[in-house]
């Protein structure tokens, strides 16, 4: 592995436990992308565990997509009068973090994996993929790739320095210039593309 590599696994037993900005929830930091020290992140990966109905945290200038993990589903409703659904296995949705919400439970307690991202700087995409062989990715100056594997497990091509991943673990693959990586295994994956769109102070 090379000692430029910024490339790593961050296995489940990793992620850090903290308060939601508005107090009335939990969240496990999966990572959060900082340009410069001590900034605000670009880009940031959780998983919501929700316990009771509350509103969400706003995040102005930031859009995100909430996936359900595990629960019985989760219903957002919008101050503005929309309402969504979540619903098993993997319910999800895109919004802006400007809009004010609820988070109502359907029955009983959910995790729920948060993507978040500056618009002004970023641009995501989140597909939720089968795990059934070789996959290949490209990272490179600027875009990026965030794995979460939902169930099974799965592992990188020798030679790529990462540890394998098992359920609940999460991989990015971020080079300073072209790098190609095999995953390979069984299960299912959120699969995160994200890509500089300007540059961060």
């Amino acid at each position: 592995m090379s000692s430029t590599q910024q490339s790593r696994v961050i296995p489940a037993n990793e992620y850090r436990r903290e308060r939601w900005r508005n107090g009335f929830g939990w969240t496990r930091e999966i990572h959060a992308q900082r340009p410069g020290a001590g900034g605000d992140w670009s880009w940031r990966l959780s998983i919501a565990e929700i316990e009771r109905d509350a509103p969400f945290s706003a995040f102005p200038g930031v859009d995100r997509e909430l996936v359900l993990l595990r629960g019985n589903g989760l219903r957002l409703r919008f101050d503005d009068g929309e309402a969504h659904l979540l619903e098993p296995p993997h319910g999800r949705l895109r919004f802006a973090g400007e809009r004010a919400l609820t988070g109502e439970l359907v029955d009983g307690p959910t995790h729920d994996f948060n993507l978040m991202w500056r618009r002004d700087a970023m641009a995501a995409e989140l597909l939720h993929r089968p795990l059934v062989g070789p996959m290949v990715f490209f990272a490179e100056p600027g875009t990026m790739w965030a794995l979460h594997l939902l169930a099974g497990e799965a592992r990188f091509g020798a030679g790529s320095g990462l540890a394998p991943l098992q359920a609940g673990d999460t991989a990015l693959l971020e080079e300073p210039q072209r790098t190609r990586f095999l995953l390979d295994g069984g299960g299912e994956l959120l699969v995160i593309r994200l890509v500089e769109t300007a540059a961060n102070p």
